[in-house]
């Protein structure tokens, strides 16, 4: 039987994370990055070019069954264009609505899945009105190539909102009413043929200056968990969905609220690689070739932290009990996510206590 072959539009941790879970299952990987040292490339073969180049897009395709990719920021005409020659997972409609932060939200809100308060910006005219919709504090963000806290301003007056527009380059935008949340929650979901649908357990995520830092699942709750099970289908359903889907919620005192969305791997499901029955990773693979899902349930209890600028001594992280370590293979930067860790236990108290032992070997994060 021939292996099946799928090209992975970027190369960075998720593209490299998706073709290691396809080694097992014998699927052949090969990705399209402009470095042939990025991360993915590094452990499958690569077409080097820009992402939306469309020769190189061509040239992926011509060695592959399905293309899909590990990141949203990609054009959708080029992937348009490629899919009268090949599936591409997921649909290229999908990256439209979460490039733009506005056409992200219309859609939550026509799916009555509650967001924040929001306005558009689309002159400097338009801050008055957001000021007035929305009071103060309230985030100002750019409605395309956000991520990581990347191209976001909290503002606490019509002079910081003026300023902040500027600083933004003064591109369209959307302004956000300041949301107080108890607690940041993501739910990943994944939907494959024939409209086969799977969901992970919700996990509780930090974020610190706009990144991830930190990941504890599975975070149980029945009523939000089939609340935010429903949201997501009928976003699958509306998209013709086939791939891992994630969502990320604020909780508040009152409600749940869906955030942002992300048509790919993500970040707070790398828990899922030692800590549930099937990682995200390879249902996202097994969901883009066709082939039947895997189990989403958990294995206990799992902790993952994320491992930004530089990596801690790898020994002394496989010394606490249950851990599990991940480099990237990139060079050290400032903020950068160079690797991360995870943590299984059965026992939640203990899975705890050896987090924190964890974070303590992490500069900063203690």
């Amino acid at each position: 039987m021939d292996k099946k072959r799928v090209g992975i539009v970027g190369a960075g941790q998720l593209g490299r994370m998706l073709a290691l879970a396809g080694y097992p299952l014998g699927i052949a990987c090969r990705v399209l990055d402009t470095s042939p040292d990025a991360p993915g490339a590094q452990v499958a073969p690569a077409v080097l070019g820009r992402l939306d180049d469309a020769r190189a897009l061509a040239e992926l395709a011509a060695e592959v069954d399905v293309v899909t990719l590990e990141i949203e920021n990609i054009a959708v005409e080029p992937l348009e264009t490629l899919r009268a020659r090949i599936d591409v997972f997921p649909p290229p409609r999908a990256l439209a609505a979460a490039q733009d932060r506005l056409a992200e939200k219309t859609l939550f809100r026509s799916l009555a899945i509650p967001t924040a308060e929001f306005v558009a910006i689309d002159s400097e005219r338009d801050l008055a009105q957001a000021a007035d919709k929305l009071g103060w504090p309230l985030v100002l963000k750019t409605r395309r190539m956000g991520y990581d806290g990347r191209g976001q301003r909290v503002v606490s007056s019509a002079a910081e909102l003026a300023a902040a527009w500027r600083e933004l380059g003064a591109v369209p935008s959307i302004a956000e009413a300041w949301i107080s949340f108890e607690r940041e929650l993501s739910l990943i979901a994944v939907q494959g043929a024939n409209g086969q649908r799977a969901f992970y357990p919700l996990a509780e995520n930090v974020h610190r200056e706009g990144i991830l830092a930190t990941t504890i699942a599975p975070y149980v709750d029945a009523p939000l968990q089939a609340r935010a099970e429903r949201w997501l289908g009928e976003l699958m359903s509306t998209l013709d969905y086939r791939g891992v889907l994630a969502v990320e919620f604020f909780l508040t005192a009152n409600e749940l609220l869906a955030n942002e969305m992300a048509p790919r791997v993500h970040n707070s499901g790398h828990w899922t690689i030692e800590g549930a029955e099937t990682s995200q990773f390879e249902n996202h693979l097994r969901a883009v070739l066709g082939w039947p899902l895997g189990s989403t349930l958990p294995r206990g209890h799992a902790a993952m932290l994320n491992l930004l600028g530089e990596l801690p001594s790898v020994e002394s992280v496989l010394a606490i009990p249950g851990a599990h370590f991940h480099d990237y293979g990139k060079s050290p930067r400032p903020a950068r996510k160079v690797g991360h860790c995870t943590l299984v236990d059965v026992d939640r108290a203990r899975l705890l206590e050896r987090f924190r032992a964890l974070q303590a070997l992490v500069p900063g994060d203690g």
